[in-house]
């Protein structure tokens, strides 16, 4: 069941608008209008909570870990496999029942700490080695490619379909600014791309039922990165700032209630949109293994204005988040 419901509000949390206590997307001036304006309220709200962490374990940290100088110019590369994973907060959504008087600004919404891991394979490939520049090369250039995989299902009330396919690309470059060599780091600015597959999604909740049609989440990336190898270690660090830009239909279904007596209604379809940009700094630790290496990051996002309906226990939804990264990369 928390699987199925991590799925539901990771997947369509890309959701999300800024919204005041009195959001014109949820009117109330019908009968049925009223009976399901809390209802969409909520589910907007839930949208917005997990829109910011879902962004961030797209986007991660450094663009390829543990590495920041350029590949050195045709003939030289970089593969390799990842998984990011946020320190977030998943609201307990089976906890709340939404009122058929209209929106109700109910008690903080009990949320449980949860990893949202998100794998990703990546690619970077040497195009152009730089100028020489005493022990260096300055200017050198890389084509970045990523690759993120989202699977259709069908279990337990929640359906996901991918209309237009599961795998994703995503693509970038980086400059290098300082090529690493045995006395000087490698330094660098990267731009990257990550998307996620557009999927629909149903999802039933006793006699109730929601519905995220096109979602869409578009993620870009900008890093400045210095690293430095030392024989068996490598280290590096950064800074850069991430960009969440996502977008949803909504709808949802109420059944016919007995208590307060209410008929069934349903609200929707409401088109949703958000763009979020959060400051993110990292840092990695790699083991040098010959041709491969294994690396570990930290980092941390934080920045951004959400407003939200309701609030939600412990940290609210532009609060700063950390996150992980363990990989795998070889090349040449």
């Amino acid at each position: 069941m928390k699987a199925r419901l991590f799925v539901l509000f990771a997947a369509a949390s890309l959701i999300g608008v800024s919204l005041e206590a009195q959001d014109p997307r949820c009117p109330a001036t019908t009968n049925a209008e009223r009976i399901s304006q809390d209802a969409c309220q909520k589910a907007i709200d839930l949208f917005q909570y997990m829109a910011p962490q879902l962004g961030t374990s797209i986007a991660g940290g450094n663009a390829t870990l543990g590495q920041a100088g350029s590949l050195g110019g045709l003939g030289h590369f970089s593969a390799g496999l990842r998984i990011n994973a946020v320190q977030g907060s998943l609201p307990q959504i089976q906890n709340v029942t939404p009122s058929v008087t209209g929106a109700k600004n109910t008690p903080p919404i009990d949320t449980k700490t949860q990893l949202f891991p998100m794998p990703t394979a990546e690619l970077a490939i040497g195009i152009f080695k730089g100028l020489p520049l005493a022990i260096t090369n300055v200017g050198g250039i890389d084509l970045l490619v990523s690759a993120s995989y989202l699977p259709e299902f069908n279990s337990g009330g929640v359906s996901l379909k991918i209309p237009n396919g599961s795998l994703k690309l995503g693509y970038g470059a980086r400059v290098g600014i300082l090529q690493e060599s045995l006395l000087v780091p490698g330094v660098s600015v990267s731009y990257l791309r990550r998307d996620l597959p557009t999927v629909n999604i149903a999802a039933n909740s006793g006699s109730d039922s929601l519905y995220v049609n096109n979602l869409s989440l578009k993620t870009t990336a900008w890093r400045v990165v210095a690293s430095k190898s030392l024989l068996l270690f490598g280290f590096a660090a950064g800074i850069g700032q991430d960009k969440y830009e996502s977008s949803t239909d909504i709808a949802a279904h109420i059944a016919a209630r007995t208590v307060p007596p209410s008929p069934a209604a349903n609200a929707g379809a409401t088109g949703l949109s958000q763009s979020l940009t959060r400051t993110n700094v990292f840092a990695d630790l790699s083991m040098n293994l010959l041709l491969f290496k294994l690396t570990g990051e930290i980092g941390q996002v934080s920045g951004g204005t959400i407003n939200t309906f309701n609030t939600f226990s412990g940290k609210q939804a532009a609060d700063s988040r950390i996150y992980g990264s363990v990989g795998a990369r070889f090349g040449f």
